[in-house]
């Protein structure tokens, strides 16, 4: 081969690398973006309507006790219903507190998702400062040795940083029932 053609094979190859590793990590970041919002829409959804459950609850509770308290009599129903209410409530009450679960969910995402960012930052530095190293007259040896390590550190990088950050929050829904907390 003539020293262009593998001097540029070398270049074509770091930057498909470079591009490819970048692509890869920018999918995981935007990934990962998605399902915070998923999450934190549909915990918000539900934990408004808890709250409004409870208030209801809470509510019919209070006409009961305004009735009692005006010297009315209330029916079985009423007297049932009055019964049953604090059973109601902590169920409501429990939905709400498995809701508010999602702030571990989200914080773990966007954590993950902060060091892919970082990661990818060290990821450009390292192509920085290595491609300042390149010297104009460099000979055609010099120039195919210093991309190969290059394309190799990065290639390092890359698998460390996707090897350092865990695939755990995978949950879309609240309801699954499998949330996994650390």
């Amino acid at each position: 081969m003539t020293r262009k053609k593998v001097l540029s094979s070398h270049v074509k190859r770091l930057l498909t690398s470079v591009s490819d590793h970048g692509a890869r990590h920018l999918t995981e970041v935007e990934t990962d973006l998605r399902q915070t919002s998923l999450l934190l829409e549909e915990a918000i959804e539900k934990l408004g309507a808890n709250f409004m459950a409870i208030h209801g609850v809470v509510s019919a509770q209070q006409e009961t006790i305004d009735l009692l308290l005006s010297g009315g009599k209330p029916d079985a129903d009423k007297i049932a219903s009055l019964v049953a209410m604090p059973n109601e409530i902590g169920m409501y009450v429990n939905a709400a507190v498995t809701c508010m679960q999602f702030q571990d969910m989200t914080t773990q995402l966007l954590d993950r998702t902060l060091k892919r960012v970082t990661g990818l930052r060290e990821f450009l530095g390292t192509l920085g400062s290595s491609g300042a190293e390149i010297q104009p007259n460099a000979e055609n040896d010099e120039m195919v040795s210093l991309l190969s390590s290059i394309n190799m550190a990065l290639a390092i990088q890359s698998l460390e940083l996707r090897s350092v950050l865990r695939k755990a929050v995978d949950q879309k829904h609240l309801e699954s029932g499998d949330i996994e907390l650390f």
